[in-house]
Parts: C-alpha cells; sequence; structure tokens
C-alpha cells in the first residue's frame, strides 16, 4: 500500500513552499498569491529509512527501494469553500482521495507574506475545519433513508449516517465520533473529509524552530489538539534542506539543534497516526521497504509484494532486524539459530526482515 498525505490549508500559510521541498524540486508555483496553485500537484516522496543501506551492504546490492509517500498539494481553501467561495469544492474533492490531512497553519511572522485570511493559528483551524465540515454536512444530507427496507445493515447504516450528520452539526470532527469499526467503514465510503486523521504542521520562523518543545506546548494549548498531532517546521528551512547533500543537511541540523527533517518528522507521524509500519525485504535483486498497517498478518503483508502471494503463502523465514545485521545475513542467522519460521497466523512487526516461501 501506498500512504497519501493532502496539504491543507489557508492561502499563504506555506503549504507550496513546504510541497517543493518534500519533493526536492520546484513543481509547484509558490507565489506570494492567493490561488498560486490552480491544479492540485502530486508528488511521490521516498520514505528516510538508513537501514536499507545496511541491508544493501549485507546482501551485496546496489537496488534498493524505499517505501514511498504520495503528497498532493491543495491550493488554499477559504471561508465558504463549501459553498464554492475561492476555488470551492473542486478542492474539497481532491481531500477525500488522501489517507490523511496534513494541515499547514501560518506560525510564522513575515508581515510581507499576504495574510489571506489568515487570523491567529485557532481561528485558521476553525475556519479550515468548518468547510470541512460543511462539506460533510452536504454529503450525509444526501444519503437516503431506507424507509421501507427491514434489512439490517442498511438500517444500521441509517443510524450510522444519522449519529455522524448530529456529530457535524455539533461542529465535532466525524473523526471523534466513529466508534466502531463499521461507521469507520461507512465514513471512508462516503469520503468524509474530517472523518480522516488529521496532522497540523506549524510553520514557524527558521530562527525559532529548534525549540520544538515548548513550541508544542504552545500550539497544543492555543489548538487545543494533542501534542502527537502537531509537527512543528519552518518551510523556508526545508527549502534550503532540500538543495543540500545528505552529509549537508545532517550538519546544517545539527546546527539547528535539530535531530531530523521535518520530511522525516511528517512522515513519521503520518505512519503513527494512521498505524502504519514496515517490513523489509532484502535478497541479491534488492533491498526494499513495504508499509503495512499494523496488524498485519504474514500472508497479508506478503500479498502487498503480490496478489497471488496471499493465496499461495506456506510459511515467511523471519529475522529481527538487528539480528539480521549481526548475523551477516540469512546464512549467518541460520547458523546462530536466530532465523524464524512463521505460518500464517504470524502477526508483522516493524522492522521484520523476511523471505516469503511461496508455493506453485
Amino acid at each position: 500500500m501506498s500512504l497519501s498525505v493532502g496539504i491543507v490549508g489557508l492561502p499563504n500559510v506555506g503549504k507550496s513552499t513546504l510541497f517543493n521541498a518534500l519533493l526536492k524540486r520546484q513543481v509547484a508555483l509558490a507565489a506570494n498569491y492567493p490561488f498560486a496553485t490552480i491544479d492540485p500537484n502530486t508528488g511521490v516522496v521516498p520514505v528516510p529509512d538508513e537501514r536499507l543501506e545496511k541491508l544493501a551492504a549485507i546482501v551485496k546490492t546496489e537496488v534498493i527501494k524505499p517505501a514511498t509517500v504520495e503528497f498532493v498539494d491543495i491550493a488554499g481553501l477559504v471561508k465558504g469553500a463549501s459553498e464554492g467561495e475561492g476555488l470551492g469544492n473542486k478542492f474539497l474533492a481532491h481531500i477525500r482521495e488522501v489517507d490523511l490531512i496534513a494541515h499547514v497553519i501560518r506560525g510564522f511572522s513575515d508581515h510581507s507574506v499576504l495574510r489571506e485570511g489568515s487570523i491567529d493559528p485557532q481561528t485558521d483551524r476553525q475556519t479550515i475545519e468548518m468547510e470541512l465540515l460543511l462539506a460533510d454536512i452536504a454529503t450525509l444530507e444526501k444519503q437516503k433513508e431506507p424507509k421501507a427496507s427491514k434489512d439490517k445493515d442498511e438500517l444500521a447504516r441509517w443510524t450510522a449516517v444519522q449519529k455522524m450528520l448530529e456529530a457535524a452539526r455539533n461542529e465535532t470532527l466525524i473523526a471523534a465520533a466513529l466508534t466502531t469499526p463499521e461507521e469507520q467503514k461507512i465514513a471512508r465510503e462516503l469520503g468524509l473529509l474530517t472523518a480522516k486523521s488529521i496532522i497540523y504542521v506549524i510553520n514557524v520562523d527558521e530562527a525559532v524552530v529548534s525549540q520544538q518543545e515548548s513550541l508544542t506546548q504552545k500550539f497544543v494549548a492555543e489548538l487545543e489538539i494533542k501534542p502527537e498531532q502537531i509537527i512543528i517546521i519552518s518551510a523556508q528551512i526545508e527549502s534550503e534542506l532540500s538543495s543540500l547533500s545528505d552529509e549537508d543537511q545532517k550538519l546544517y541540523l545539527n546546527d539547528l539543534g535539530l535531530q531530523k527533517s521535518g520530511l522525516e518528522r511528517l512522515i513519521q507521524r503520518a505512519y503513527q497516526q494512521l498505524k502504519l509500519q514496515s517490513f523489509l525485504t532484502a535478497g541479491e535483486k534488492e533491498v526494499r521497504a513495504w508499509t503495512v498497517r499494523q496488524g498485519t498478518t504474514a500472508p497479508q503483508a506478503a500479498g502487498t509484494i503480490h496478489t497471488d502471494f496471499a493465496k499461495k503463502f506456506i510459511k515467511a523465514k523471519v529475522a529481527d532486524y538487528q539480528d539480521f545485521l549481526d548475523c551477516n545475513g540469512w546464512k549467518g542467522l541460520k547458523e546462530s539459530g536466530k532465523l524464524r519460521l512463521e505460518g500464517r497466523d504470524y502477526v508483522m512487526q516493524e522492522g521484520d526482515v523476511v523471505e516469503f516461501m511461496i508455493g506453485a
């Protein structure tokens, strides 16, 4: 599976600057006026993973394929977007297609950048979320009541729709109202915007970006959200990092007092919010990271490589990543007794190094 993240926010809060930096190329028009982004720009970014190069050195391959994240830069929303204001529903539709919303909020003080609708972080958050809620209300109000039906599934679906509609009308994000897997499935089928996980990306001044802890506490209080929902970045610094070599990036980040770039922290947080993890394959042809949901079984994981593998799954050779390094590969693992054979009920763990045994 691939992870898709939609970058949203009011105009001129730094969305396209961040997007350009993430992709390491200027594919979006980062201009200082509203609606610089006319069509959603999409780009695929590799997930930073230092484990892959170490595995490649052991199995002696030069082919490394990291997991990827798809970022979609969506034009700035404004108040009234759900009724067609600005670029309106066209862009709300693009948000329906992503797995997670990265809501960029202005936290910088550059007054030369126009404040197109932006007032303060809390108001900015409320403006965007109200437009998403209004769009969801419109979707839910279009659903038809199964008046003559006695079908239990249809009736349960209608009950869930009414529950979600009540929450939205009370200005509660639908995600907070979902309590069962069945309700979550219905919300996904309807493409409800506020049923998606949201990360708040606070775009701050370069001079303060190193103050991660204090800024997180500040915006937790201001936005009334959880710390794990917040990423503090400077889009300008991310832009500067994108032009540097990997080694120079590390030096620059060290000078700033940061261990990871905003890209790494954003992807890591997205994985956490969506309960995703990676397993690794390491052979002479390639070393690769694969993304699956937490709780995925071995046959299901095999199916992400090829759909037939799930059906023809026999066993999985599994090793802990550190054991793979310490034993210098598959042969050493077998000799040390640290290579495990797992069956159909095995639940994949983060960082498992796997070779699937598939029947004919």
